[in-house]
């Protein structure tokens, strides 16, 4: 069950929606002051940055990621260079001009008119990846290089083949131009406004933007398991939920991030992006909000589709404290952005706790009302574990695959307070990566357990790396007004593109009508595989 005081934090959001009130929609502190030894921070992450990315090109390059401890590549992304598109706005910020140039070069010939490999094509991963490394490669250049736009539009004309329907198909046959006929995601369904937007800008073709806006609307008008949640599964074929799973994990992740983001990188003066958002986010604060026994950590469960709540957590929904504190921002409701804040430090437990200081892909908790996963009862070590930290790492799920969740909230965290604890604990994440995650071969690579200072390796280096967890770490040590929280929006692969002046206040103030929804029936039909990464390669022993 909600704590006494989370329960009178939930009522706060819904009877005061302007508790911040006054200074209007900014997400930044005016009040941070960067410790002196940001500048020596920054060059440990650059250094980080560099070896990996010297290795890249040696032994991967242009294909599309590392395999560090075998000293060869894989080309999980289509051939396409992923690594290097993926690195691109990173570069830019890290101020490494002459290999920008080389790969903005590079990108610019690329064939995307077809699959390099015999894979089809993520609608989803090419979109953050490709299309939004490109678009934001275009503007932190000042709109230096043309050829990036007309390679994003050739990109986009080819996807919109998965627009059958409203809601597209997740996967593409850039061969034939022909979808795969399967069910989706809500997250891979609703993870495109922000670039498809972008491109329609500087394309000059707004059949971008209607086409992932549309499945947007879609997706918000659907019955829901809880007020503005829709389930994570969809049929595109339909326009129809899938299953009745709630989550703020991947599936489902996205789609919720995306919701007050494209209302703050718009400035939209249509209020369903941001009321769903808030809408969504109080209905979690009533039924998923938890606290642990031990330590009194909050975290958002699952509800299932047997509508029982899961008492886990993940790396990948690990994002929501930042999107919490953002999104608190725009709205002006303090209470939200307390709550995020208040999730953020449940998610740093999961580091501050483990042998490397890094944490686990999933884990599981125990609250007032129960410890069910869903993965069977906790072994008498994992109580051991949550007796000590107030979380246990679940089964099979110890691994680290450089993600950036949790880096991505303290970044938030840091720049909406300017609380040095933050700067500190990515100034901890940066030592534990480069002593737990280099290799004995080049670069780095993610580990099977966080809770060894021996762990095996596995032998994938993904281009999120370059893209988000090295670029959240710089920014935690850059001056806070290079890419401000106020004039960028990030995209969810850590594209940062650029923002309007921002309004007073986002959204209506009001959560929405239940009578705006026709009464939740789920519909039974397989759910795909939610992950980013779902083809984990095989642990190398260390």
């Amino acid at each position: 069950m909600v704590s006494w005081s989370l329960r009178t934090l939930a009522l706060a959001l819904v009877v005061s929606s302007d508790a911040v009130g006054v200074l209007g929609a900014r997400i930044q502190s005016p009040f941070i002051k960067l410790p002196s030894d940001a500048a020596r921070r920054r060059q440990d992450v650059k250094d980080i940055f560099l070896t990996s990315w010297n290795a890249y090109k040696e032994f991967a390059f242009p294909h599309d990621d590392l395999t560090p401890i075998s000293e060869s590549f894989t080309d999980g992304r289509n051939g396409w260079g992923a690594s290097a598109v993926d690195a691109l706005s990173t570069l830019w910020i890290i101020q490494e001009e002459a290999i920008f140039e080389e790969i903005v070069n590079f990108t610019s010939h690329i064939d995307f008119t077809i699959s390099h490999t015999t894979d089809t094509v993520s609608i989803f991963e090419t979109t953050i990846r490709y299309l939004g490394g490109i678009l934001s490669a275009f503007e932190l250049s000042g709109q230096k290089y043309p050829a990036l736009v007309k390679q994003a539009e050739i990109l986009g004309t080819k996807m919109s083949a998965a627009f059958v329907h409203t809601v597209p198909f997740g996967q593409l046959n850039f061969n034939t131009s022909t979808p795969t006929i399967q069910t989706s995601n809500i997250a891979e369904a609703g993870t495109l406004t922000l670039e498809w937007s972008r491109l329609a800008k500087y394309s000059g073709n707004d059949t971008f933007r209607a086409l992932a806006e549309n499945s947007v609307r879609q997706i918000a008008s659907l019955p829901a398991p809880i007020p503005a949640f829709p389930a994570q599964g969809i049929d595109p074929s339909t326009g129809q939920s899938v299953g009745a799973y709630v989550t703020w994990g991947g599936g489902s992740d996205s789609y919720l991030e995306y919701l007050i983001k494209y209302a703050r990188i718009t400035n939209t003066n249509d209020n369903l992006f941001a009321d769903t958002w808030h809408t969504a986010v109080d209905s979690s604060i009533h039924t998923l909000l938890r606290q642990s026994t031990v330590g009194n950590h909050t975290y958002l469960a699952d509800l299932d589709d047997s509508r029982t709540i899961r008492h886990i957590g993940s790396h990948l929904a690990c994002f929501m404290a930042g999107n919490w504190i953002m999104g608190g921002k725009l709205l002006n409701n303090n209470t939200i952005v307390n709550i995020g804040l208040a999730l953020n430090e449940g998610c740093w437990n999961t580091y501050a706790s483990t042998a490397t200081g890094i944490g686990p892909e999933a884990f599981g908790y125990i609250s007032s009302d129960g410890d069910f996963t869903g993965s069977g009862d906790p072994s008498p070590g994992n109580l051991e574990f949550y007796n000590r930290n107030g979380f246990y790492i679940l089964p099979g799920d110890s691994d680290y695959f450089m993600r950036p969740e949790v880096l991505e909230s303290n970044f938030y965290a840091w720049r909406a307070t300017g609380d040095v604890k933050f700067f500190e604990r990515a100034v901890s994440a940066t030592n534990s990566f480069a002593t737990f995650l280099k290799t004995p071969t080049i670069a780095f690579a993610p580990i099977d357990d966080v809770d060894s200072t021996d762990s095996d390796f596995i032998d994938d280096m993904e281009s999120f790396w370059f893209a988000e967890v090295l670029k959240y770490l710089y920014l935690t040590f850059d001056d806070p007004n290079r890419i401000s929280l106020d004039t960028w929006v990030f995209n969810t692969e850590a594209h940062p593109f650029i923002a309007p002046p921002e309004k007073a206040v986002y959204g209506s103030g009001k959560l929405r009508s239940a009578d705006e929804f026709q009464p939740f029936k789920a519909m039974s039909g397989p759910i795909p595989a939610v992950s980013s990464s779902p083809k984990l390669p095989t642990k190398i022993p260390n």
